[in-house]
Formats: C-alpha cells, structure tokens, sequence
C-alpha cells in the first residue's frame, strides 16, 4: 500500500465523519422542532482496488443520509385547540403562499389574519367543506389535491335554527270539568333565529275529550306583539279508560297522531313560514299526552316537560376537532355542526419523500403517488386536538454518536499527519 492510497484513505474518512458531525449538529440543532425527523449517517467501504488479493491495498469509505421520515414521535400536550399531532401514519396537506403543495408532520396550526389555519412555518392547512349533515359539501369524496380548499375558520358566522318539533309531556286531569281550560307557553323560534311564544290551550269538550288550540304568536320578549299567523286546530285528543291517549284528530276527522302539525306564517320578522311537528305521544301508550286524576284531587294540570329544537341566533362559542379529523363549531346556544373535514395523504414509501426546509416534503419517484384519506382509515394515524408531534432526535444517543464521530475524526487527522511525517522521511532520505 503506497503512502498516497494511505493519505486518500485518511481524507476520505475525514470527508465522511466530518458528513456524520453535520447530520449529528441538524439533529441536535432540531431537537425542539415541532414534527422534526431525525437523519442519520450510514458509512460503506469503498474499495479502491475490487477483487485484489494482494495484501496491504487501502480501502475508503463513502457515506449517505437517510432522513427517518416515517418514525412516530412522542405526542406532546398544547393549548391550542388547532394544534394537531398524528398517531400512525399519514401527513398533513399543505400548501405555501404560492398555493404549492407540500406534506407536513408539524400540526403547530392558529389561525392567521384572515381565518385561515397555518402552521408556524407558514404554511396552511387544506381539507374540504362538509354539509349540516358531515357529508362533502360539493356531494363526492375529493381523491386529489387539487380539489381541497384552506380551512378557513373567520367566513363561519352565527346560525339560528327554526323550531320545526315541539315535544310535550303532561298529564290532563280526569277530574276536571267539562269546559275547563289549560294552556301551556311554549317556545319557538323562526329561520331568522327570533323567539316567540304559541300558548297551546286544551279545553275538557266531554269525558275522555279535549281540544286543543293554538294562539298567534307573540314576541317572547314582551308577550303582546302578535308576530304571525298560527293554523292547524283546533285539534280533537281523545283517551281511552286507562288513561292512555287514544287518538289525536283535525277539524276533517283525519288521525294525525303522529303528525300533529302547527303552521305559522305571515312573520313580521321577515323569517320564512314554519312547519311545527307536535309530538304528542304514542296512541295506546303515556309517553306523551296521558289522563288521570290531578295529583292533588284539585283539577289542575300537571306538565311534565316541554321540549323543542330551534335556537337562538348564536356566536361560535368553540372549535373542536375529532379524532377522524372533522372540524365542529359549537354555538353559545349549545348547538353544533360540522364544517370542514382534514384529509391525510398516505404514501407507500414515506422515507422516499423529499425534504424541504420548514419540515415539509414532497413526493417523488421513491416515495410512490399520495392517496387521500380520512384520519384513522385504510391505515392512516388519527389526530390529536391540542397536541403536538415532537422531534424524534434523541439527544442522548446523537451525543454518543458525535463522539464516536470526533474520535474518528481524530484517528484519520493522525493518519494525515503521520502520512506527512513519513513522506518527510523518504524526501529527507532521498536528499
């Protein structure tokens, strides 16, 4: 072995460790970033002369880096609702300024200037929109990048829900007399989200007989603003001798039992007119509407529970995200609906992505096509709201290997320098 192929071999491990110390130093110099995949060095002979058998010939070595892009990092706790961490595989899909697409791991999202979400690294976060009901707002299952949109969360205003069931439990007194009267004030709200109060009366026509009417509304907030036009009764309500109710007919005689149906119009708020479903009970059953002797052998009513499902014109009181990646918003009146759905893109190579700064890749040739899919399908991870993915470099074992990595370094320096003192010999000899 010559002292030249001695010296090439020293500087090649010089260039090698000296890669290693670079990969080891980005480790350690990321171990806080959000999402963050560890590199690592991997080393191989390199033979200067393949298939020699003469002895004393030198070998080199050459190096490459393989980022660990598809390890799973500890799930940390957060404060933000939008910060997101993936358990299993999967990465988020995002776009830069210029609407190009990346794939991501840090999940650090808030929401910018204009609503939209975007990590710290600038980039913002894409899904689709869903309907009332949590199906896909354009009606198919969007299988491209292409078709998602930036979730925004500053275009989703206040909603108002027009009452269209009303539900009554209560108890007719078997004990009052014919031409007796009772009502009951019940709640209802318009499509503009407006309250207003219809007083259902119920008046003892026979025994085992009532009918029931309803009032105009009125304005809850006063009580004498008529605001509309009420029909749909009077309506007869019949019981049978167990106190069950019997059958519930309108003015044509037709069983509306389990169609019961209030029609106001003509609001003065503007709102559209409403349809009201009264759920009365079940025929045959106490469930509803039932007929025994008052509680207290004085003739009065006794109503159990009044129940409807309009509300109020409400703010976003909160966004939460499940784990299957739908985003909700939860009104201050306690009534919530989903509004956009997060989409993870799955590859079958994932450590074939390639790395670009801010922790975001793209596909390649190795990391194979994205496909599509919900959190938590076809084998992708599930998220996690108020959490975070940390960096998966273990400081402990980088500082292990940078060691190992110095003291080779060292080893090949004094390959150089005693290579420099042996030609200093064969110079001093040839002179």
């Amino acid at each position: 072995m010559s002292l030249s192929s001695a010296l090439n071999s020293a500087v090649l491990g010089l260039n090698a460790q000296s890669t290693s110390l670079g990969v080891i130093s980005g480790n350690i110099s990321n171990s806080e970033t959000v999402g963050y995949k560890d590199s690592s060095t991997s080393f191989s002979s390199l033979v200067t002369t393949p298939g020699s058998t003469s002895t004393g010939y030198s070998n080199g070595v050459t190096t490459s880096t393989q980022t660990n892009i598809s390890s799973q990092g500890l799930i940390q706790a957060d404060d933000t609702a939008t910060s997101l961490a993936i358990s299993g595989d999967g990465f988020f899909v995002v776009t830069d300024a210029n609407g190009d697409v990346y794939y991501t791991r840090a999940g650090d999202f808030d929401t910018d200037s204009e609503g939209n979400l975007v990590n710290s690294s600038g980039y913002y976060l894409m899904g689709y929109a869903l309907d009332d009901d949590g199906n896909p707002a354009s009606g198919t299952v969007p299988t491209s990048t292409s078709a998602l949109t930036t979730i925004n969360l500053e275009e989703l205003t206040g909603t108002a829900e027009a009452t269209t069931e009303v539900s009554m439990v209560a108890n007719l007194p078997a004990d009052a007399a014919v031409g007796d009267v009772f009502s009951v004030d019940v709640e209802v709200f318009d499509s503009l989200g407006t309250s207003h109060t219809v007083t259902y009366t119920y008046e003892k026509t026979a025994a085992n007989e009532w009918e029931l009417t309803y009032s105009d509304p009125v304005l809850t907030s006063d009580g004498t603003t008529v605001t509309g036009t009420s029909s749909g009764g009077p309506l007869t309500i019949t019981f049978d001798g167990d106190g069950n109710l019997s059958a519930i007919t309108d003015a044509g005689n037709t069983d509306v039992t389990d169609s019961a149906t209030l029609t106001i119009t003509g609001w003065t708020t503007g709102a559209n007119d409403s349809t009201i479903v009264s759920d009365l009970g079940t025929a045959g059953d106490d469930d509803g509407l039932q007929q025994f002797a008052s509680d207290e052998e004085d003739g009065d009513m006794t109503l159990y529970s009044v129940g409807q499902n309009g509300s109020n014109y409400s703010e976003i009181a909160e966004i939460s995200i499940s784990d299957d990646g739908v985003v909700s918003v939860t009104y201050e009146n306690g009534e919530s609906e989903p509004v956009y759905q997060i989409v993870l893109a799955d590859f079958a190579n994932a450590d074939g992505l390639t790395a670009y700064s801010d922790t975001v890749y793209k596909e390649s040739n190795t990391s194979g096509s994205y496909v599509l899919k919900t959190p938590g399908d076809g084998g992708t991870g599930t998220l996690a709201d108020y959490s975070l993915e940390s960096s998966t470099v273990d400081t402990t074992s980088q500082f292990s290997k940078m060691i190992i990595a110095q003291q080779a370094y060292s080893a090949a320096a004094q390959v150089v320098s005693t290579t420099s003192d042996m030609y200093d010999t064969l110079i001093s000899a040839v002179n």
